[in-house]
């Protein structure tokens, strides 16, 4: 039960509910005892309780968390990936009742958008959640430095001092695809992706690696800059029986590459996708791998933001949630 929930049932403005709430008038502007016994009366009904977080937001702040995004979030291209994440970000931020303001006047510059420049509106905002695959190093260092408050949505290393990140357990997650793959057969693996840039790319290839030289194998990497056939060319040739594929895209691209092959996926080739698609793509396989837990993500970035701001004791400002296990279908013991 949100505030928003009492305005509806009411018929009132989620600032009158608040009002009420704080048994304030509205800058001189009377509120009526009828509208403030209906809403009352609503409260009682629903046993609404006001959060405590967000009474301290009120108390210290405009209650405005800014979202900053690196890359664009609502072209077709991306909008499904990043659709869960912004869905949780606005589910948290209505239970505290916060207003969002999306920070797109950042010029861009090198084909990335840049939070500091000469008109930037980070002050408008309390605090701010940034969003995007890869964060600029120097950017995050000046707002450590300056004490600006934000999370990170995704786990990022260090930048002159500790980063407030709500992420996924890239490592873990991965390393429990090398299991599965090992427990159906497979000696021969490979991991096909970058392995390094962002930490979402190093986390997996470091929880792949653990996981493949723990059961005593060699930790095969393969790049996808260059075309699907050619990659499966290498893979085949090498023996390899198993692949996990960084971006799903590229596991989509190689299953094509197969099946123009004559080959059938997993019965000649496993391939296990390590989240979610974050380019357009579409594919009648269901991937054996795992899910990214995107809108959790969102939310409890919201809820280390506020417990920032409202400088609530205990609040854990680094946390690495579980991604969800996919049986899928394209995971099969190789061929004898």
């Amino acid at each position: 039960m949100t505030q928003q929930d009492i305005a509806r049932m009411t018929g009132v403005s989620q600032a009158t509910v608040s009002l009420v709430l704080n048994g304030r008038g509205d800058g001189g502007v009377r509120i009526a005892p009828e509208t403030r016994e209906r809403v009352l009366e609503a409260i009682r009904a629903t046993g609404y309780v006001a959060d405590p977080v967000a009474r301290r937001l009120a108390a210290r702040h405009n209650r405005i968390l800014g979202v900053f995004t690196y890359e664009p979030v609502f072209p077709a291209g991306t909008g499904d990936f990043y659709h869960p994440f912004l869905v949780g970000i606005e589910e948290s931020a209505e239970r505290l009742g916060c207003d969002l303001l999306l920070l797109t006047s950042a010029p861009v510059t090198g084909g990335r958008r840049r939070i500091f420049h000469d008109d930037n509106r980070l002050r408008l905002a309390d605090g701010c959640v940034l969003l995007g695959r890869s964060l600029d190093r120097d950017e995050l260092g000046r707002l450590v430095a300056e004490g600006h408050p934000f999370v990170s949505v995704g786990r990022r290393d260090d930048a002159g001092g500790p980063v407030p990140y709500v992420g996924a357990d890239y490592a873990t997650a991965t390393a429990a695809v090398v299991r599965r793959a090992l427990d159906a057969g497979h000696t021969r693996l490979a991991y096909a992706g970058q392995g390094v840039g962002p930490e979402s790319h190093a986390d997996r290839f470091a929880g792949y690696r653990d996981a493949v030289e723990a059961a005593g194998l060699p930790a095969r990497h393969d790049s996808t800059d260059r075309a699907p056939a050619e990659l499966l060319d290498t893979l085949l040739a090498a023996g390899v029986t198993a692949v996990l594929v960084e971006e799903y895209a590229d596991g989509v691209a190689l299953a094509a590459a197969a099946r123009e092959r004559g080959l059938t996926v997993p019965t000649d080739l496993s391939i296990l996708a390590l989240g979610d698609p974050t380019r357009p793509t579409s594919s009648d396989l269901e991937f054996t791998g795992f899910r990214i837990p995107r809108r959790e993500m969102g939310w409890q970035a919201v809820e280390v933001l506020t417990g920032l701001l409202a400088e609530v004791p205990g609040t854990v400002t680094q946390r690495l949630l579980p991604c969800q296990p996919v049986d899928g279908a394209s995971l099969a013991p190789p061929r004898p």
